[in-house]
């Protein structure tokens, strides 16, 4: 056969094997993808991602986030500490931290329950690092709790309610997006401001001869 009846034939196979979407077909999958991609929380999204996390949790997981959940409640409908947030953390299977949200009763607007069980869980183990801990939180951690446990090295996350559930009265999704956007256009206006003078510190900071880094 020659060169030419074997590229015929190539091409032959390569369009066989092409499979042909009717235009309505193709237009109905493109705005189905695109509203889920405006939504934010599609369900395709869920089940790749949420539905495998839900998968793969276990019956003590599930003890845990009940503990979680029950401070929720202490916290926001008992108590009436601050809103009904809840968190636990566990690390080797020993829970090391957990709390409630205090934010009205501390009059602090960084006491998220979050927050306030890894600080009790870092205490405790006697270092600002908790690597490998699991976070069971009531509800999605904002963005300071996500930090903070970013910061804190925890090494996994389970929360109960989503942000959706709960906008009308907590506005983390608008903290989130607002964070997305340009710094002369945030909430709070945020501007650069003597760089070279705090700069200097920092290369102080780096002759030191026991520098450490967290």
């Amino acid at each position: 056969m020659s060169d030419s009846q074997n590229a015929i034939s190539s091409l032959d196979k390569l369009f066989s094997s092409i499979v042909v979407t009717p235009r309505r077909e193709f237009l109905a999958r493109g705005t189905a993808l695109m509203a889920a991609a405006v939504a934010g929380t599609d369900e395709l999204f869920a089940k790749e991602h949420g539905g495998a996390v839900q998968a793969s949790a276990t019956e003590k997981d599930r003890e845990y986030m009940t503990q979680a959940i029950k401070l929720m409640r202490q916290a926001g409908v008992i108590d009436k500490t601050g809103g009904p947030f809840g968190a636990v953390v566990v690390k080797d299977g020993e829970v090391i931290g957990s709390s409630g949200n205090s934010v009205l009763r501390d009059n602090d607007p960084t006491a998220h329950a979050e927050v306030n069980a890894i600080r009790a869980a870092c205490k405790k183990m006697g270092s600002p690092h908790i690597t490998g801990a699991t976070l069971y939180s009531s509800c999605e951690p904002c963005p300071m709790c996500y930090a903070t446990a970013y910061w804190a090295r925890v090494g996994k996350i389970f929360y109960g309610a989503a942000w959706k559930d709960y906008q009308d009265l907590f506005d983390d999704q608008a903290i989130a997006l607002d964070m997305k956007k340009p710094l002369t256009q945030r909430s709070i206006r945020v501007a650069e401001l003597m760089r070279p003078e705090a700069d200097a510190v920092w290369k102080e900071y780096r002759g030191l001869p026991d520098t450490k880094r967290y």
